[in-house]
């Protein structure tokens, strides 16, 4: 088996683990090459045997491997029949869509190749077909029946179309009707060869692609189908968040000696600084009270911001959430005690979806709770502060501002909306610290970071 035959299946078969979510660096690569070498294709188990020790460092890496692994060497239906004939060294060219093929037709034309149904020769023709297709390149799945209609154009459908034809004019029906049966099969065959490729080599693409939109989609267009997939992308970036600013730690301040405690820790060698001790700064995760307006016309963010929260649990510290549309609650030992999506239900059910009044609800909030705000306390309000035309009581905002050290409010409204027929958001501005849209994850995150950001 030549170099090129070796090498370019391999490095397709990387490409394709790659794009499943397994991490393969060029040291690895460069392992896995050496393993075909000693192993060859010819037996697939031991194969697969062999890239999976090089390849697969984890559990969930194991099943994304395996699964990558059957995809890439799997069979063409095409050439199944005629497996026993086909040398072991040039199965490869059969499985992965790579190799330099089976030779193709021997001249034979595409009619010629499907009306003696050899089989072997239609794939090695496809295989090589999809390499000059640059089938690789997939990355969407709207471009499916753009590249089975090249891999198609390139294996000579269009001439075995005017074959077709012409057998038809000569009045063979029958051989006519028979071709296109065949040609039928091969359209076919191509679209799941191109459907193969799109999981194989635009899986992890695809993934980053419908992660962006999502991140970027005001959160009150979501489709239903869409929630799950938030919910993760909330959770994952929540634990990204909490490991970045882990429970109260310490950051070594490099260069700053700490030489009352280093000679103190050297006492026991006369003073001499063996061991030395730097300077450290307490890193302290900051109070929170989150107020969620879980009226109808917010009530789909208020959700997520809940959800973002609380997974972040392990960086935040003293989280107090309270939810409000005509009047407030404390919400947080719901929250506490049950899972996300049923306490999130329960609270939506009891409060949420009513029409808003903000004065009524910061007067709820002072006489229950504003003696827990101290110097130390972040209020996140969420809000589009409509409250119906009532009483905005813009007086207890300004209190809450000088006991609290900080209030973020963030509006899903977008800022030309601001101060428009019910919004008080105008009125409560100058009481904020930070006024800002948020309506997106990406939004939500941004405002979470500076959040812990601004506690280190």
């Amino acid at each position: 088996m030549s170099g090129a035959l070796a090498s370019e299946p391999l490095r397709q078969f990387l490409q394709a683990a790659r794009s499943a979510g397994i991490r393969v660096s060029a040291a690895e690569g460069i392992d896995a090459a050496r393993a075909v070498q000693v192993v060859g294709y010819g037996d697939r188990m031991v194969l697969k045997d062999a890239l999976s020790l090089v390849l697969a460092k984890t559990p969930e890496e194991k099943d994304l491997f395996d699964e990558a692994f059957d995809l890439y060497f799997r069979r063409d239906d095409l050439a199944r029949n005629d497996e026993r004939d086909i040398d072991p060294e040039a199965r490869i060219t059969q499985s992965g869509f790579g190799g330099e093929g089976l030779g193709g037709g021997g001249g034979r034309s595409l009619a010629q190749m499907l009306l003696d149904d050899d089989r072997a020769a239609l794939a090695s023709t496809m295989e090589a077909a999809a390499r000059d297709s640059g089938i690789q390149n997939i990355r969407f799945f709207t471009q499916r029946n753009l590249y089975t209609r090249r891999i198609l154009d390139r294996m000579g459908l269009r001439q075995a179309e005017r074959d077709m034809d012409a057998l038809r004019k000569d009045g063979d029906q029958t051989t006519a009707k028979h071709l296109e049966n065949r040609i039928e099969a091969l359209r076919d065959q191509a679209r799941d060869l191109v459907e193969r490729n799109l999981l194989l080599f635009a899986r992890g693409e695809t993934e980053k692609f419908r992660e962006e939109l999502l991140r970027s989609a005001r959160l009150t267009n979501l489709e239903r189908r869409d929630l799950e997939r938030m919910r993760v992308l909330v959770r994952a970036m929540a634990k990204r968040l909490a490991a970045r600013y882990a429970k109260t730690r310490r950051r070594r301040l490099r260069g700053h000696l700490d030489v009352r405690r280093t000679l103190r820790k050297n006492m026991g060698w006369g003073g001499i600084p063996f061991v030395t001790v730097w300077k450290q700064k307490r890193i302290e995760k900051p109070r929170v009270m989150v107020l969620c307006d879980v009226s109808g016309s917010v009530a789909a963010m208020a959700q997520f911001l809940l959800m973002f929260l609380y997974a972040l649990n392990e960086a935040l510290k003293d989280i107090r959430s309270f939810a409000f549309a005509g009047s407030l609650i404390e919400v947080s030992d719901i929250l506490e005690s049950e899972p996300i999506e049923v306490a999130i239900a329960k609270i939506m059910q009891s409060i949420g979806f009513g029409s808003s009044n903000y004065g009524n609800s910061l007067a709820d909030f002072e006489d229950g709770w504003e003696r827990y705000v101290t110097s130390k306390t972040t209020i996140i309000i969420l809000g589009d502060a409509r409250g119906n035309r009532t009483d905005p009581r813009t007086d207890i905002m300004q209190r809450m501002s000088q006991r609290a050290k900080r209030i973020i409010w963030l509006n899903p409204e977008f800022r030309a909306a601001w101060g428009t027929g019910d919004s008080d958001m105008f009125r409560y501005a100058p009481y904020c610290n930070v006024v800002t849209v948020c309506n997106t994850l990406r939004h939500l995150e941004r405002v979470v970071t500076d959040l812990l950001k601004d506690a280190a």
